[in-house]
């Protein structure tokens, strides 16, 4: 029996390493005939940055830079031959600002812009950039007020890997649907859609691009805008290009389960996150294409993954069950009790052992 182990993170818990570490130790106890495969994942947002190193064998460099409200954090970057990894959750994440400080009139994405410069400052020319987790609503203009940006994005080839594919506004855009869990009022969100056209506008004038339509133009408070504008990069999925650069069908191939998770599951997992990828990719096999960065190219072309095996949602709390039910999850297993306050569920010793609690639920067909 192989066992695919492909977790997201939990976040403000675990990483998606110790997730399937973790998970990865249980059902090595559980099955000891089974060959157990680890595979973290992410899907642009936080922890891509590690995910993709580690897939890659690449180095995790330090970096200053500024955070969303101008004050000094230390951020990191990968570096794998002369392609940079940036998870823009480094510079602007949301987890840089206390709720109370959130303010997306404020917030900016100038670290974006600096990190990127320290990676050209090492020899990289190529790009893969995670979008998503940040506390910003500045459409880019942080990044670009860098001086050396705009022509460092003219320059480079730049793969995007989008957390969401929602467009920069409009009812189902980024300031609307994710406004208000970075700071903004519903009178915010108005002004901030307004001030949102009107970038878009004067992004179209300068650089002949209209990115008001265009899937992921939201993605990252409307950095993935931005990067569209200036840069012209291929754009992904942030799942489905981790699961290629992870070599994610190769190790499917023979796999005959695959548990997979995150913090929380509900409707929003629908809506491309880790899981649902990891579900579809097992189901249809698909890849996507290659991107513009040799050696990156698609890795589950010529694999033949494992498809049919059953996929385990395990997540620490699931709403939406139903839903959830109908995508085709074979199980859906929540970890954490109902009954436990979420501070302590959040506490890293807590989650493991309700993790390695969880693998007993596992029902085998």
């Amino acid at each position: 029996m192989k066992i695919i182990v492909a977790p997201d993170s939990f976040k403000e818990c675990l990483t998606a390493s110790e997730v399937a570490q973790v998970l990865a130790s249980a059902l090595r106890v559980r099955f000891p005939e089974a060959e157990v495969v680890e595979i973290p994942l992410a899907d642009g947002g936080e922890g891509t940055l590690e995910v993709l190193v580690r897939a890659l064998g690449g180095t995790i460099v330090p970096e200053k830079v500024h955070d969303p409200l101008d004050r000094w954090v230390q951020a990191c970057y990968g570096v794998w031959d002369n392609t940079a990894i940036l998870e823009v959750a480094q510079a602007c994440g949301i987890r840089l600002v206390k709720p109370e400080e959130r303010n997306p009139f404020k917030a900016d994405t100038r670290g974006v812009g600096e990190l990127l410069l320290a990676a050209r400052a090492r020899g990289c020319r190529r790009f893969i950039v995670g979008l998503g987790g940040t506390v910003t609503c500045d459409g880019g203009r942080g990044m670009l007020s860098v001086p050396g940006v705009r022509e460092l994005l003219r320059e480079a080839e730049v793969e995007l890997l989008c957390d969401v594919q929602v467009p920069l506004t409009g009812p189902t855009g980024a300031i609307r649907l994710f406004g208000p869990q970075k700071g903004a009022s519903p009178a915010h969100v108005e002004v901030l859609e307004a001030e949102m056209l009107q970038w878009a506008a004067q992004m179209r004038e300068e650089t002949g691009v209209d990115v008001l339509a265009r899937p992921g133009a939201g993605a990252a408070g409307g950095l993935g805008a931005a990067f569209m504008a200036y840069a012209r990069p291929v754009v992904y999925p942030g799942i489905q290009r981790v699961l290629d650069l992870c070599h994610f069908d190769q190790a499917l191939a023979g796999a005959s389960l695959v548990i997979t998770g995150e913090g929380r599951s509900d409707r929003q997992t629908l809506q491309g996150k880790v899981p649902l990828g990891v579900l579809q990719r097992v189901r249809d096999g698909a890849s996507s294409p290659g991107g513009a960065v040799p050696g990156l190219a698609a890795s589950g072309k010529d694999a033949k993954p494992g498809q049919g095996a059953p996929v385990v949602l395990l997540s620490g709390r699931i709403d939406d069950a139903r839903a959830l039910q109908a995508a085709g999850f074979a199980q859906l297993i929540e970890v954490s009790p109902r009954t436990l306050p979420l501070p302590e569920a959040l506490a890293p010793s807590t989650a493991r052992s309700n993790l390695r609690a969880a693998i007993q639920h596992l029902v085998l067909d």
